[in-house]
Order: structure tokens, then C-alpha cells, then sequence
């Protein structure tokens, strides 16, 4: 099994490789996504930064885990495994650092992970969460709303 830590280093590693092909990942639309979300099956976590939060809103239900803090892989971890009865899947702001995690995961045997590879504004891979026009709250409202362990455990403000 991943240790967090492997798994925080390897993200940093990973992070400056470029993304190999796509078509061996678990992808998804924002559109799938969000009504995985309205039907409390599906839990989204945004791996963008707080600055990112604070200019475009986080998807409505998605929880906050900021990618480049040194706490996100024990973070994700902690997501993975206390929602077992729930498919998790990842979004960023165009898909390139989620397809970049979905390596990482992959490499270290966490298959069950969905990427939303269009992203929050879109991009190749598609239209986009928010040109969707897909439900946006505020970061401070996100926050709010996230899960009390993950929340006290992070030292991250959201900017809005």
C-alpha cells in the first residue's frame, strides 16, 4: 500500500514530468461529475490552489485539498479511506495536474480515482466545469461545508 509520504513525493516529482496519454485513465465530465454530486455518490476533491479557489469558486460540493501543500497526500489518503461507499474523483483548473496525480495513483496501485480531465475553464479535453455552467460556490462557502478532520487539519485560507 502507498505510505502518504511516498505519495506526497511522488506528486511533487511527478508534477514537473509531462502527462503521458490519457487513454488508459478513468476519466469523467464535469457533467458527470457534478450529477455524482447531486446524487451523493460521487465525492469531488479540487486540487487547485487557494488563489484559484479564491478567482473562479470551487464546484458546489467539491472539497479543498490544495495539491502543492505538503499535507495533501496525507489528506487524500484520508479522503480515499474513510469513504469507501463513495467513487472519488479529482479536478483541477484544465486536467493537466490531475492527469498528472492519476499517474502517481496509478503507479501506486489506487485505480479507483476518477479524473475529471476537462477541468474547472475547460481546455483540449473539454468544455470545462464553470463554461458548463455548472453550480460555483465561493472558496470561504467550500471551506465551510468540507469535512471537520480535513479542515482542522489544514493550515490553508481559502482566498476569495
Amino acid at each position: 500500500m502507498i505510505t502518504r509520504r511516498t505519495l506526497l513525493t511522488t506528486s511533487v516529482v511527478t508534477f514537473a514530468l509531462p502527462v503521458a496519454a490519457y487513454a488508459n485513465m478513468t476519466t469523467i465530465t464535469a457533467q458527470e461529475a457534478n450529477a455524482g454530486l447531486q446524487q451523493g455518490n460521487l465525492i469531488l476533491i479540487d486540487v487547485r490552489t487557494p488563489q484559484e479557489w479564491g478567482q473562479t469558486g470551487v464546484a458546489k460540493g467539491a472539497w479543498m485539498l490544495d495539491m502543492t501543500h505538503r499535507d495533501f497526500g496525507n489528506w487524500l489518503m484520508t479522503a480515499i479511506q474513510r469513504n469507501p461507499d463513495h467513487q472519488i474523483a479529482i479536478i483541477c483548473r484544465t486536467g493537466s495536474r490531475t492527469g498528472r496525480l492519476m499517474q502517481v495513483l496509478q503507479q501506486n496501485g489506487i485505480t479507483n480515482i476518477l479524473d475529471v480531465t476537462e477541468g474547472m475553464i475547460g481546455g483540449p479535453r473539454g468544455t470545462g466545469w464553470i463554461p458548463s455552467g455548472l453550480p460555483t460556490v465561493p472558496a470561504q462557502q467550500a471551506f465551510d461545508a468540507m469535512p471537520k478532520d480535513l479542515k482542522a487539519a489544514s493550515d490553508v485560507v481559502p482566498a476569495d
